[in-house]
Formats: C-alpha cells, structure tokens, sequence
C-alpha cells in the first residue's frame, strides 16, 4: 500500500477492488478490508524502522550515512502515517454514522 505512495498508484484502491471479479479474469482471492488494513500497517511501520535506522546511521556516522537519504525516508514515513491515520479517521466517522441509524 505505502508503495503507492512512493511510486504514485492507488494501490489502496487496488487492494479494495480486487475481491471484485474482473472481466474474463474470473473470481479474484477475498480479500477482506482488516487484511489491507493490516499491510497497511506493516508497511507504515517498515518505513518508520527504516527512517529510524536511516537516521541512527547519520547521527552515528555509519554505513553510507546520507542526509538527503534520510530526510526522504522521514517523509516518506510521515505521509504514509498521515494517511494511514486518514483512512482511521474515516473508518471511524463511518463506524458513528452507523451507529446513529436507526433499524
């Protein structure tokens, strides 16, 4: 998911859609929404270790420690927390609507 937003495509938008069968692909594998949640979770925390890392590595002096490098590894892990913390946010807005329904 994250990968998306490094490289520009919607893979949470793919990863929804692909328990929709496709024209002449037939069924597509289930994929329910707590397993892209979760990815999506390891992916935003995989990016976080790897910025933390990346930064160690700078402020120790270690490995081949690039300032550049490790600024776009911060915010790479920042924009995928914040739209992580989106999709919370509206999974959550979503949740109290259905709440306030009534049957």
């Amino acid at each position: 998911m994250i990968n998306g937003i490094v490289f520009g495509t919607p893979s949470i938008a793919t990863g929804l859609s692909s328990g929709v069968p496709g024209p002449g692909n037939g069924p597509a594998p289930a994929t329910s929404f707590a397993d892209i949640f979760q990815s999506a979770v390891g992916d935003v925390d995989m990016l976080q270790n790897s910025a933390d890392q990346q930064v160690a590595d700078l402020l120790h002096g270690t490995g081949k420690a690039d300032i550049s490098g490790a600024m776009v590894s911060v915010e790479k892990a920042d924009v995928a927390f914040q739209l992580m913390m989106q999709v919370r946010n509206k999974v959550v807005s979503a949740y109290q609507e259905m709440e306030k329904m009534q049957f």
